[in-house]
């Protein structure tokens, strides 16, 4: 479970750990990370940076030496840059695709030989409703949430005939430490509300509510699908 130190990705892991699951969570800050997992039994922690070469062996080798396989990865991690167009840069393109994209797929790659060995095994990744739409000053963070979406289906067909579901979700705007920059403009934060049919933000929770039902036997024969979580704010103008 990447990213797993605050907002969406703790959300999951902790469903996933009150669901009786054991976790590798994984994260960049180490405070996080101890500071909402010391107490788990059946949690293990992991700091890592998902895009750093020796990232995917670390985490798959972690899980299997803790809990002796994988049977559900989550591809969670993920950072957003904004600008307009003009004024982004290579790096910032490099650095964006690394963690969202590249790494999701190295990680996956590194899982797959274990998620043939489960009795059940799930990948679900974080899209976004970016995977779908593209917005002002977003245009990296969209090609980045469209490529997750693009390489999940890819995924599934290619990993479908071990058994291997893979699936993504697509958040719209949920209260995040992630998304607070962006919340504190009173008018975007009144845009998003207004733009979901429900009138409100998502909350975390209702995204790992999502990602439960993704890993769980009911979603067996589901594959290959971006799930929306957004309020209903992708199918309205």
């Amino acid at each position: 479970m990447t990213g797993a130190g605050n907002g969406i990705g703790l959300s999951i892991a902790k469903a996933f750990l009150a669901h009786n699951a054991r976790v590798v969570a994984v994260d960049l800050d180490a405070d996080d990370l101890d500071r909402q997992f010391a107490s788990e039994p059946d949690a293990t922690t992991l700091v890592a940076d998902v895009a750093a070469d020796d990232a995917p062996a670390r985490i798959i080798n972690t899980a299997v030496e803790h809990f002796g396989g994988v049977d559900i990865l989550v591809n969670n991690a993920g950072i957003v840059i904004a600008g307009p167009f003009e004024t982004l840069t290579d790096d910032q393109f490099d650095t964006i695709m690394g963690v969202n994209v590249r790494a999701l797929f190295r990680i996956t790659r590194e899982a797959v030989p274990h998620l043939k060995e489960s009795a059940a095994p799930r990948v679900i990744n974080l899209g976004s409703i970016m995977s779908d739409l593209a917005g002002p000053t977003l245009s990296i963070y969209g090609t980045s949430k469209h490529a997750v979406a693009g390489l999940t289906k890819g995924m599934a067909v290619d990993l479908g005939p071990h058994g291997i579901t893979v699936n993504y979700l697509q958040p719209g705007s949920i209260v995040t430490k992630m998304s607070e920059p962006f919340m504190d403009d009173p008018e975007f934060k009144a845009y998003w509300e207004a733009k979901a049919p429900v009138g409100r933000l998502g909350q975390p929770e209702e995204v790992a509510a999502a990602a439960l039902f993704l890993a769980s036997e009911e979603a067996r024969f589901v594959s290959g699908v971006g799930l929306n979580v957004d309020g209903g704010a992708i199918v309205q103008f």
